[in-house]
């Protein structure tokens, strides 16, 4: 690929909660493309036209920044399948399953990873009393960022309901894990570091993610030696469950309230991390030396269809 010849297409946007953060990626990673000398480079804020304004610009190959439905899911990638153009990230296979929790969960047990204990509930089985003893987690089953997770502890009265919960019917609900956030960044099946990330709002949700000063990121984790290889070895073995490809971040907690070494439990992958120089990937990558232009220019130098 001839940098200087190739013309690159920043997806970002879109109409999923998650549009004002990758619209952020995008900006940030099309800034870094020009930075790096690729010849053409044009931003495009997807709707539901997308495949009319790909055929008017005419990329050689895109840069995928949107997170969320519809971007992270499958059905852009499958477009792009279509389409004939190469694309970073994972394909529509591993971005489908991984965007969809419990799908994921499950395979990722069948390959012997430990996550935390849950099930899928409907709506009205709140009506029924708590589907587990609290402290649970409530989360939708497929949205990235934080979004609609909520921590149910003894004594709460909180439970979704249909008014107050824009994320369909189906729930899941998990056994909450007591102490630390950890993340692991994984670039073509290799792990890159593990970071902790620490929130005075006591739970790294989506304003502790995206808001001045809303979270610390330590790297590297301040953890057991055993502990960080144990996170960079699920990391990598979870990316090759789903069949993930170019960059991806597995998220974890780590409980050792009772003491080291604690257990490490796997969260979810998410196959299109946040792209920012001070997000958590970029992060990563410059601690071991890679700056960001060079990042996310190694990321379209390897993109590709299915």
């Amino acid at each position: 690929m001839n940098r200087g010849e190739t013309h690159v297409a920043v997806l970002m946007g879109g109409w999923s909660a998650e549009r004002p953060v990758s619209l952020s990626s995008g900006r940030e990673c099309a800034a870094a493309l020009r930075q790096a000398g690729w010849g053409k480079v044009t931003e495009i804020d997807v709707d539901r036209g997308l495949a009319a304004k790909l055929t008017a610009v005419k990329p050689d190959v895109v840069f995928n920044a949107l997170h969320g439905p519809v971007g992270e899911d499958g059905n852009i990638q499958g477009l792009l399948n279509i389409l004939g153009i190469p694309y970073t990230h994972s394909g529509v296979r591993a971005s489908a399953v991984a965007m969809d929790k419990p799908t994921a969960k499950d395979v990722f047990a069948r390959h012997g990873l430990r996550c935390p204990e849950g099930r899928v509930v409907t709506l009205a089985d709140f009506d029924e009393g708590e589907p587990m003893a609290p402290p649970y987690v409530v989360k939708p089953i497929d949205q990235g960022s934080s979004f609609g997770v909520h921590i149910v502890r003894a004594g709460d009265n909180y439970r979704p309901t249909a008014d107050a919960w824009p994320f369909g019917d189906a729930v899941l609900v998990e056994r909450y894990i007591a102490g630390r956030e950890l993340t692991v960044a994984v670039w073509d099946g290799e792990a890159m570091e593990v970071t902790e990330i620490t929130s005075t709002r006591g739970f790294y949700d989506y304003e502790a993610k995206y808001a001045e000063g809303g979270s610390v990121h330590l790297l590297p984790a301040p953890v057991p030696e055993a502990i960080r290889r144990q996170a960079m070895d699920v990391a990598a073995r979870a990316y090759r469950s789903l069949g993930c490809r170019g960059v991806s971040r597995c998220d974890f907690r780590y409980d050792d309230t009772a003491g080291v070494p604690g257990e490490l439990y796997l969260l979810e992958i998410n196959t299109q991390p946040g792209m920012t120089p001070t997000s958590l990937v970029p992060e990563q990558a410059a601690h071991l030396g890679i700056s960001f232009p060079d990042l996310v220019s190694r990321m379209v130098e390897d993109a590709r269809c299915d």
